[in-house]
């Protein structure tokens, strides 16, 4: 990954982390994805391992990033703002914007932008998120994904 495009990237999440409350007790952890993808006979990857975090800003926004192996069996990279202003049921809806690498066919290999349909479920200590990638022709293939994330304390 090339460090000016990371730091490119995070510098746009420095103004809402700046007036951000510090909690790190709130923080998400994750494993990566599961994406299940539309195109099942192309021979993607659906295990996306890798690491990344969730820090929560307030109950309707929250900074992400992280690294995982691509469904094409790359290394990508990912920094966003989830913005959930609605909640179902116990369901937070809402969309995730920011920006991803490593996708060879989409800008070859280098970040594009991208605003991701999502949905996420918490608990104390477990979560959910559910995202609908959508398919680009040519550039990237669908998919739903699935995170499970983890935070060690109560989330309270």
């Amino acid at each position: 990954m090339k460090l000016p495009s990371l730091l490119a990237g995070a510098s746009l999440l420095l103004p809402a982390l700046a007036s951000a409350q510090v909690d790190i007790s709130q923080v998400w952890i994750n494993p990566g994805f599961y994406s299940l993808h539309f195109d099942r006979n192309k021979g993607l990857e659906d295990f996306n391992p890798g690491i990344g975090i969730e820090w929560p800003i307030d109950k309707t926004f929250s900074l992400t990033a992280g690294a995982f192996r691509n469904s094409d069996r790359d290394r990508s990279h990912y920094i966003g703002l989830y913005v959930m202003p609605f909640e179902f049921h116990g369901v937070k809806l809402g969309a995730v914007v920011g920006g991803f690498d490593g996708y060879q066919m989409s800008n070859n290999g280098g970040w594009f932008p991208a605003l991701i349909p999502t949905a996420a479920i918490e608990g104390r200590n477990w979560g959910l998120n559910i995202a609908i990638i959508p398919s680009i022709k040519n550039r990237l293939y669908g998919a739903i994904s699935f995170q499970l994330k983890y935070r060690f304390s109560d989330g309270q």
